[in-house]
């Protein structure tokens, strides 16, 4: 039970750092409330279990071949820049009513959050270097079954940041002055420039300096 309420603690530690999905959920949370932005965090963390599948399955290679880095580094940069972009053109416009909704689905979120971490080439590096060591250390000393189970509890911390972003973010929707809230949705957005900037800098060294 310490094992397990110890990759609990890892998966909530890994999450904590401030990136491109908690700058989404917070966004997205202010303008739409909890559930959106819960499920910014459920379609980040879907991808991110793919990509724990690939490394358990020893398929991470072909991840780190410099074509699918490339692309997925250039992908990566034009959905943070459009979601940052949103993000600010969106913040303009936030009025009482802008805050009960603004036509943005569930699906729509998930896939936000999905599609951010997919092609974040920052997750394939994360997983490998933090889930292998995982695999290393877990994989001799324990069965599959247990193997599984230390995977899960990694997940469900992941899952418990994300209720307490989405839950933060819906305080901040409930509590704050209009105006305080237009300036974070415009730095949650100058966030997601700023990172997918980053990404596509990656990019052009991978793609013209490798």
């Amino acid at each position: 039970m310490n094992t397990f309420i110890s990759y609990i603690f890892l998966g909530l530690s890994l999450s904590a750092p401030i990136g491109p999905i908690n700058a989404a959920q917070l966004d997205r949370g202010i303008k739409n409330g909890f559930w959106h932005a819960w499920f910014i965090g459920l379609g980040a963390i879907t991808a991110d279990i793919i990509y724990m599948l690939l490394v358990y399955l020893g398929m991470i290679h072909l991840l780190n071949a410099p074509f699918v880095k490339s692309f997925l580094w250039l992908f990566g940069f034009f959905v943070l820049v459009y979601t940052g972009l949103e993000s600010i053109k969106n913040a303009g416009v936030i009025s009482e009513s802008e805050l009960r909704g603004n036509g943005n689905t569930l699906t729509n979120s998930f896939l936000a959050g999905f599609l951010m971490s997919l092609f974040n080439p920052l997750s394939i590096l994360f997983w490998l270097g933090i889930y292998g060591s995982i695999l290393a250390n877990v994989a001799n000393a324990y069965p599959v079954q247990q193997l599984l189970i230390f995977s899960g509890a990694i997940v469900l911390g992941v899952l418990l940041w994300d209720v307490t972003m989405a839950a933060a973010s819906s305080i901040f929707r409930r509590f704050l002055k209009t105006g305080l809230l237009k300036t974070i949705s415009w730095m949650s957005g100058l966030s997601l420039i700023g990172f997918g900037f980053y990404f596509g800098v990656q990019a052009f060294q991978l793609l013209f300096f490798r």
